[in-house]
């Protein structure tokens, strides 16, 4: 089980954001996962996936982000400094 933060008290890392995303992924490889990661060219990417990491950066990091945060986002990195924003 991942540990959450509290709402309260949010202490990212780029790495650890990184991390968390791939874990949500079942076929894509850890290995396909590093910062400069454009998510929406995986093939695993689609709807659902949107839903399960919006629903994971909200349980794990306490911040809420929508679907458009997610399309203005081109990387993991680039998503993490959007949630980081929040």
């Amino acid at each position: 089980m991942i540990p959450t933060f509290s709402k309260l008290h949010v202490n990212m890392e780029l790495e650890d954001f990184v991390k968390r995303f791939a874990d949500c992924f079942h076929q894509t490889p850890l290995s396909g996962f590093k910062p400069e990661t454009e998510f929406a060219k995986l093939e695993e990417w689609g709807s659902m996936m949107t839903l399960i990491v919006i629903g994971m950066i909200d349980a794990d990091f306490g911040k809420t982000i929508t679907s458009d945060d997610l399309k203005n986002a081109t990387t993991i990195a680039s998503l993490f400094e959007i949630v980081k924003s929040k």
